[in-house]
């Protein structure tokens, strides 16, 4: 069975539809033309990416649901449809309900569905790679706006913004629909030849927990603050690049087009690169670094009022979210094992979706009552950064606590 699946076809397939969703990412392109255009507030129109992001988690769980039962084809076929429907009705939005409706619920739950099903399905079929796949696969996701975001722009320039979330969604579809037909569901189970599985700290095979049991260790609650506390900056940063470029840093729109996609590609590079940093040095020795980074670029940010000091936080954070992204569903999967990795991993993505909701609400909220500065929200997200690091170091005390109780037995 495991001879019949070219597992580096499905994570190119996988990848290629994240490619697609991930162009989430690329909502700060669209929110200044679109305020323009429809004359809504920026507050009104962020609101959009923040529902769409926030309703992230009863996808995750249902498309980790039809993975872990072997239906990862059809969450990630169904979900990147939908996703693609949600941008090609956004292109016929008249008031800001409907853009909740058609970006934020439909191209929100079309996402959700398909992530889920992409990401746990393809590292069940990389448990020798963990990290590497992980790093891959959300690369797709993280670097969508990388093409997305400047094609954009030449769409908004031609016509508008509806223009534009019309045609993405047309191809959106299309592109889906042809890579959906190289998708495998991995076999339970599923070892790739000459790779043997480790075993637990009890000298036994590795313990798979449902959601359950998952709800019972206090290991899934630190894991689930630490990813509200690595997504936070990130969140806030992809959601308002654009506009912090302009209002602080007086970049151009098209200028500030080309940092969203740097952001997108420092994004995706970070997924990959973490992912094997991960897998070489540790998933908490990874975080450690990220958190601390993460600190210093919004030093950077405060400090620097040059398109430089710009240029250097938006690569970095950039490169600690992907990291983020892409540590994670593998400390998920080590700790929970891989049978329920689908639904374990959609619950605990719900931190994800509570920095969805909190990062860029915070980050326009106060840089709105600071005629358009982002310094404010800058300190929260170091705040928020500290938290994160202290959150590592006790996930890293309760690991070795419930390793010396297993010896001990």
């Amino acid at each position: 069975m495991n001879k019949s699946i070219n597992r580096w076809l499905v994570l190119a397939a996988s990848t290629t539809v994240l490619l697609c969703t991930g162009a989430i990412y690329a909502f700060s392109v669209f929110a200044g033309p679109l305020s323009a255009l429809r004359g809504w507030s920026m507050a009104e129109i962020m609101l959009a990416f923040t529902i769409n992001s926030a309703v992230g988690p009863i996808p995750m769980i249902l498309g980790g649901f039809l993975t872990d039962k072997g239906w990862a084809k059809w969450s990630i076929a169904v979900g990147g449809l939908l996703f693609g429907l949600g941008f090609f009705l956004s292109g016929f939005v008249s008031s800001p309900a409907m853009l909740y409706l058609t970006y934020g619920v439909i191209g929100g739950v079309g996402q959700g569905l398909a992530y889920s099903g992409c990401l746990s399905n393809t590292i069940r079929l990389f448990p020798d790679k963990r990290g590497l796949a992980s790093g891959i696969i959300t690369a797709g996701m993280g670097g969508a706006a990388i093409v997305a975001a400047p094609i954009v722009n030449l769409l908004i320039e031609a016509q508008d913004a509806l223009h534009a979330f019309r045609m993405l969604g047309i191809a959106y579809m299309v592109i889906v629909a042809v890579a959906s037909i190289f998708i495998k569901s991995a076999p339970a189970n599923y070892q790739p030849e000459g790779w043997t599985p480790p075993t637990s700290a009890a000298g036994g095979p590795a313990v798979n927990k449902n959601w359950v049991k998952m709800l019972q260790t206090p290991q899934f609650y630190v894991i689930f603050f630490m990813l509200f506390t690595g997504a936070f900056s990130g969140l806030m940063i992809a959601s308002n690049a654009s506009v912090i470029g302009q209002e602080m840093f007086g970049i151009s729109a098209a200028t500030a087009a080309f940092y969203v996609s740097l952001y997108s590609l420092s994004n995706c590079m970070g997924r990959v690169i973490w992912g094997t940093i991960s897998d070489k040095i540790g998933r908490n020795n990874a975080l450690t670094i990220i958190f601390g980074v993460i600190i210093v670029a919004f030093l950077l940010l405060v400090t620097l009022s040059s398109q430089i000091g710009f240029a250097l936080g938006i690569i970095i954070l950039g490169l600690c979210f992907g990291g983020v992204m892409g540590v994670f569903p593998p400390i998920v999967m080590e700790n929970y094992g891989p049978r329920n990795q689908g639904v374990n991993y959609g619950i605990i993505f719900c931190g994800y979706s509570a920095a969805a909701f909190v990062g860029p609400r915070v980050a326009v909220s106060m840089a709105t009552s600071n005629a358009g500065d982002f310094t404010n929200a800058f300190y929260v997200a170091i705040g928020i950064a500290v938290v994160g690091l202290i959150l590592n170091f006790v996930y890293v005390q309760l690991k070795k606590q419930a390793a010396a109780r297993v010896l001990a037995k």
